[in-house]
């Protein structure tokens, strides 16, 4: 992956923004490391609707909405910046990880998922499909599929988006599109696009995707394209262990993957703002740690090579 356009280097990379990845970012901050946050344009809808809430420590009986700004003119003083690009894909790197996004790419020492809680549930058969005619990012498989016809899944806005971008390449797309009226203003479909109505049901095919079930009949295409809001932790981190709980971590907030935390709603229940906030904070501290003491290995490294290099003159 050397030979990528890399946008941005950070120490750690924080996926999510809502209060688990608030926190980690302004701990890894005071720590001195360079942060970056990875976020949607509104972080932390959840606490956003909270009409109260009592339970936080110093606050109490404050607005959800007013502790979300509070949140965000902490991380705003403390000079972060939240990038709204969508995470796709976390991959190893001889850096450490490469964090795709579109056609951007992210380089990053550490990374610490705090993406809340996932209330996605995959179609049927799509995580069997997933790489064999069913995509997750359209820029980065869109290309497989010059000249051949495809389906989108369009979830979100972003969906709308991507049928635009693979109608420049396929001969035909197909749009199943799921997003409100009211989110789809101001967006002008090419005419190569046809829209069908109907729910996604499940992938169909043999050995590789064929088209896509509906409740109200069937498609068929060369390729199948699902644009969601956000990407599951498994399908974003391959090799990553979860349960039906959530992302495997240990005290640390440490996961399977050296390198790799998790922090907030996706590490499970309970689903509390206080406990969101400490893993923040404590993945942060130990992503610091683990980049320290990464740094200190290669230090007395290099100092036992020289060393060993003195001695054979």
């Amino acid at each position: 992956m050397s030979d990528m356009n890399i946008v941005d280097y950070f120490e750690i990379a924080i996926v999510g923004c809502g209060p688990a990845g608030l926190s980690a970012a302004i701990n890894g901050a005071i720590r001195k490391k360079k942060v970056g946050i990875f976020g949607t344009d509104f972080c932390s809808p959840k606490l956003h609707h909270a009409p109260h809430i009592d339970n936080y420590l110093g606050f109490h009986h404050i607005t959800g909405e007013d502790l979300r700004q509070r949140f965000l003119h902490h991380v705003e003083a403390m000079e972060l910046v939240i990038n709204q690009s969508k995470v796709t894909g976390v991959f190893p790197d001889e850096k450490g990880f490469i964090l795709q996004s579109r056609d951007k790419f992210f380089s990053a020492k550490t990374v610490i998922l705090a993406s809340g809680v996932s209330t996605i549930k995959p179609i049927e058969k799509e995580l069997e499909y997933l790489g064999r005619g069913v995509s997750y990012c359209a820029t980065c498989d869109g290309p497989l599929y010059k000249g051949k016809k495809v389906a989108v899944l369009a979830y979100n806005r972003e969906g709308l988006d991507e049928a635009n971008f693979l109608s420049e390449l396929a001969t035909e797309v197909i749009l199943v599109s799921l997003v409100k009226e009211k989110d789809a203003q101001g967006i002008h479909l090419n005419k190569n696009i046809k829209v069908v109505s109907g729910k996604p049901l499940g992938i169909v095919g043999e050995l590789w995707a064929t088209g896509v079930a509906l409740d109200n009949g069937e498609i068929q295409a060369d390729g199948i394209f699902i644009i969601r809001e956000s990407v599951l932790p498994d399908q974003l981190v391959p090799g990553l262990n979860i349960t039906k709980q959530g992302i495997t971590i240990d005290r640390s907030g440490a996961t399977n993957i050296p390198g790799i935390f998790a922090a907030g709603d996706c590490t499970g229940a309970p689903y509390q703002l206080s406990k969101a906030t400490g893993e923040g904070q404590v993945a942060a501290l130990s992503a610091v740690k683990f980049i320290d003491e990464l740094k200190s290995n290669t230090k007395l490294t290099n100092s036992s090579e020289s060393l060993a290099v003195s001695l054979q003159l």
